[in-house]
């Protein structure tokens, strides 16, 4: 073989070595990202969609407090006692305008036995097609008006924070994230979140 071709492969073994390198590196990134941080998370990736954290190892919620879209104060930590649905929407989200109805009529079912319901509208630029979502899908508990989403920043990364539109979670009586998930939901699965909770002593 002459010197010339020896050369010609020697590149070509330096850049499949960097091409392996780069593609270890990437792998080891992304798994970090989706889980959080391997190995550093308090919660259980549930195949339903719903993950959760078992009592001891869940994290107290944030401050989750401003207007509402009507213009009241609203401090979500008030609730405190009580198992609180925590559903993150938009007016233009078309999983939002879907499970509406469903959070509705569950919050109805389930407000006289210390549940509330609280909404957080976000991306919407102003509070004027918040307002005509909530009227459309006859909505009747509070949401607090959160354009920009600094709400959802103040959740710790790696716990069971709201990350897309919708996200619900499921706060427990001593004000901790006990349950999230990241999908739109049916009636019967919002239910099955809940009442596991809701079924705690």
């Amino acid at each position: 073989m002459s010197a010339a071709c020896r050369a010609d492969q020697r590149p070509n073994r330096t850049r499949r070595g960097r091409a392996a390198l780069l593609t270890a590196v990437a792998a080891f990134l992304l798994s970090a990202c989706g889980s959080g941080g391997a190995g550093n998370t308090d919660f259980v990736a549930g195949k339903n969609g719903v993950d959760t954290a078992a009592k001891g190892h869940r994290t107290a919620i944030p401050d989750l407090s401003g207007k509402t879209i009507d213009g009241k104060q609203l401090d979500v930590r008030d609730f405190k006692g009580k198992v609180v649905v925590v559903n993150v929407w938009g007016s233009l989200c078309g999983p939002c305008r879907a499970e509406a109805a469903n959070f509705e009529r569950v919050y109805l079912d389930t407000k006289d036995q210390g549940v509330q319901f609280v909404g957080i509208n976000t991306r919407d630029s102003s509070t004027s097609p918040a307002l005509a979502f909530e009227k459309e899908h006859g909505v009747t508990y509070p949401s607090l008006y959160d354009p920009t989403g600094k709400l959802m920043l103040r959740f710790k990364k790696g716990t069971l924070n709201p990350q897309l539109i919708p996200s619900t979670l499921i706060i427990d009586r001593e004000g901790k994230v006990a349950a999230r998930t990241l999908q739109a939901l049916s009636e019967d699965n919002l239910r099955k979140m809940l009442n596991s909770v809701l079924a705690e002593k």
